[in-house]
């Protein structure tokens, strides 16, 4: 498709938005605090359908997320706060800004180097003082939180020298979690040094090169295909999964790896 057909697409997308401000109850009724869950939703819909790889959900998906934010620009307008084009501008400009290695005289030779560059600039740029941190949505989830307060930190230094040396870290941190687990399971100590345990083993990831909200998101993918083939085996035999046995289930488990996977 063409540049233009591309923009033609686009624009008839925000005539259809304007039509729909206009003429749907529904959509005249809605506000930026009632779309904010459904906008949620849409984006973990988008990151399932790029986990599974089906690009023609990966499509519809950012159908839908574009229409949101089309929908916020729509609002933004009728507020005469900003417009969609105001949106697209003020992207154009941080792009720019924060890529002086192509749109100026600055070189970066590693996506490393580029990735250390836009945070630096991204602290500069703020109108108020910030804070490595400070972008960190405090709304994330807290697997995703703590990936990127620790991407966050690298990026200007603070870091292990050698990635191994995050193993040691792992150990000290499931040791201190077994023993305070053996001496008070109950405590709020306990609990503070299984979130320590689950940090050091995010940070693991990190050093290694595996996004960890995408690794457990196919294991908990697998368990349930697992899970799921255990109860129907169990079902079609004419039993219940409260009246099977351990041992039956674990056969079935076993059985499931290499039927589904």
């Amino acid at each position: 498709m063409s540049r233009k057909e591309q923009l033609e697409a686009f624009g008839q997308l925000l005539d259809i938005m304007d039509e729909l401000r206009e003429k749907c109850p529904w959509d005249r009724k809605q506000t930026f605090e009632s779309l904010r869950i459904q906008t949620i939703e849409e984006t973990y819909e988008l990151t399932e359908a790029i986990i599974d790889n089906n690009m023609d959900e990966v499509k519809k998906e950012l159908g839908d997320l574009l229409l949101h934010i089309v929908f916020y620009a729509k609002m933004g307008s009728e507020q005469d706060k900003f417009d969609i084009a105001d949106v697209i501008n003020s992207l154009c400009q941080k792009l720019i800004y924060r890529h002086p290695h192509v749109f100026g005289d600055e070189k970066a030779n590693s996506a490393e180097a580029v990735l250390q560059n836009w945070e630096q600039l991204k602290l500069k740029e703020k109108g108020r003082k910030p804070t490595v941190l400070s972008g960190v949505p405090k709304s994330l989830p807290a697997l995703v939180k703590a990936y990127r307060i620790q991407d966050k930190t690298h990026s200007i230094g603070f870091d292990w020298e050698d990635r191994e040396q995050v193993w040691a870290k792992v150990e000290e941190e499931l040791a201190e979690f077994k023993s305070e687990m053996t001496s008070n399971p109950d405590s709020e100590e306990t609990k503070a040094e299984f979130g320590d345990l689950i940090f050091s083993l995010i940070n693991a990831a990190r050093l290694y090169k595996i996004n960890p909200e995408n690794a457990l998101e196919k294991t908990n993918q697998k368990f349930i295909r697992r899970f799921n083939y255990v109860e129907d085996q169990i079902l079609k035999n004419g039993g219940t999964l409260k009246e099977t046995s351990l041992a039956e289930m674990d056969r079935l488990w076993n059985e499931a790896k290499n039927v589904v996977g």
